[in-house]
């Protein structure tokens, strides 16, 4: 029996493996995004666990004019790698969960993620714009009708993907963090900071905001990130 080939395949997937590892390592990254976390933190946040440098580009309300031209779609945020510039903030985020391997060992853990991105990000669209573009009195009014009509719908969509999904951990989807425990960590900061006792009713989810605050790479970077308004 011939067993050449086998061996010669088997050789090139380890040098096809090497080789896409040596070009994630020499790859550099540059996020463009306005000097706040609305919709480019969540990509800040998986370059910071994944502990991979970037480049943290960040204009103010006044600089952004001049820029625009100079983004594919003409919005933020925007990754540039290796001067390839990629649009859309949830394109970026799965490509970089997939890039570091926080987006699931196989395709069934990765809808699995996505599910819960997903649901996360149903979260973060309703109450998002509530505090980024509306002026009060309206906004209290908007917050106020939030918290008592739509959170809970939310957080308890949330809760029941965890069920499901967590196989008894405090992570979302198996036993490792990924990209949907950062996504529900970026979608509820805004919350929480309007009242910061929000979980104590959802004590999975208060636990698992807490593995992520603690995972050290993220820790290190919420330490350092610039304190902005939104």
């Amino acid at each position: 029996m011939n067993t050449t080939p086998c061996r010669c395949i088997f050789f090139l997937s380890i040098c096809l493996h090497t080789q896409t590892g040596a070009q994630i390592l020499m790859s550099t990254y540059k996020l463009i995004y306005f000097d706040g976390r609305g919709r480019g933190e969540i990509s800040r946040l998986i370059l910071a666990t994944a502990g991979q440098k970037f480049e943290d580009v960040r204009y103010q309300q006044d600089e952004w004019p001049s820029h625009k031209s100079e983004m594919p779609l003409g919005q933020m945020p925007v990754l540039e790698i290796d001067g390839i510039k990629l649009p859309q903030s949830m394109t970026i985020a799965r490509f970089l969960a997939r890039q570091f391997h926080l987006a699931g060992k196989d395709n069934l853990e990765q809808a699995k993620v996505e599910a819960v991105a997903d649901t996360a990000t149903d979260l973060f669209n309703k109450f998002g714009p509530i505090i980024w573009y509306q002026e009060e009195p309206q906004k209290k009014a908007s917050i106020d009708e939030f918290f008592a009509n739509e959170l809970s719908k939310h957080l308890r969509n949330l809760e029941t993907l965890a069920k499901a999904y967590s196989e008894g951990s405090s992570f979302f989807v198996g036993n490792n963090l990924t990209f949907a425990d950062l996504c529900v960590y970026d979608a509820l900061e805004n919350i929480l900071e309007v009242d910061a006792n929000i979980l104590d009713q959802y004590p999975w989810l208060k636990t698992n905001r807490q593995e992520v605050a603690n995972h050290p790479n993220v820790a290190t970077y919420l330490e350092s990130r610039p304190k902005t308004a939104f």
